[in-house]
């Protein structure tokens, strides 16, 4: 697989972050066959080691869960059924207002919108780590989010390769 082919495929698994994708593969660290594991090491490698800045940019690309992009329907593929599996697309009005007012107390303490991997949790479950982890301090918060990041582009990932050589 060239360059193009890899960023074209797997630049999307970091929300909006292509360079991820690009700077794994021309460092090296794209071998084939490709598997789940082997390419997600690699570009959590790469964001890792990526400026504070960056990752802060990477966390901006998200968007807010249950939020504007949702109802306007201009979330990703990835981002809509990731959310739609969680039950974020069904909300009720009581529901919505509570993320909302969250999302928005949140960006303004921390500067980037709550990440969280929702595969596998409810919105109930959602809901309680979100009203936990606001009560964090930006760094214990960038470290969670920057985890969650990881943790999203894996199974995305996993939804993309095979887990084995």
């Amino acid at each position: 697989m060239d360059r193009a082919d890899f960023v074209q495929r797997f630049g999307g698994v970091f929300e909006h972050s292509p360079f991820i994708a690009e700077r794994a593969f021309d460092a090296g660290m794209i071998e084939e066959p490709l598997t789940a594991l082997d390419v997600h090491d690699a570009m959590a490698m790469i964001f890792r080691t990526s400026s504070a800045e960056e990752r802060l940019g990477v966390l901006r690309a998200h968007p807010d869960l249950a939020g504007k992009l949702a109802i306007s329907g201009e979330l990703t593929e990835d981002s809509k059924r990731e959310q739609a599996g969680a039950g974020l697309d069904r909300l009720t009005a009581d529901e919505h207002a509570r993320f909302t007012e969250l999302n928005t107390a949140y960006v303004k303490k921390f500067g980037f919108p709550f990440i969280i991997a929702v595969k596998g949790l409810t919105k109930d479950d959602i809901l309680a780590a979100f009203e936990t982890r606001i009560a964090n301090t930006r760094d214990q918060e960038f470290d969670t989010a920057c985890q969650q990041v990881e943790k999203i582009a894996r199974l995305r990932l996993e939804s993309l390769l095979p887990e084995t050589h």
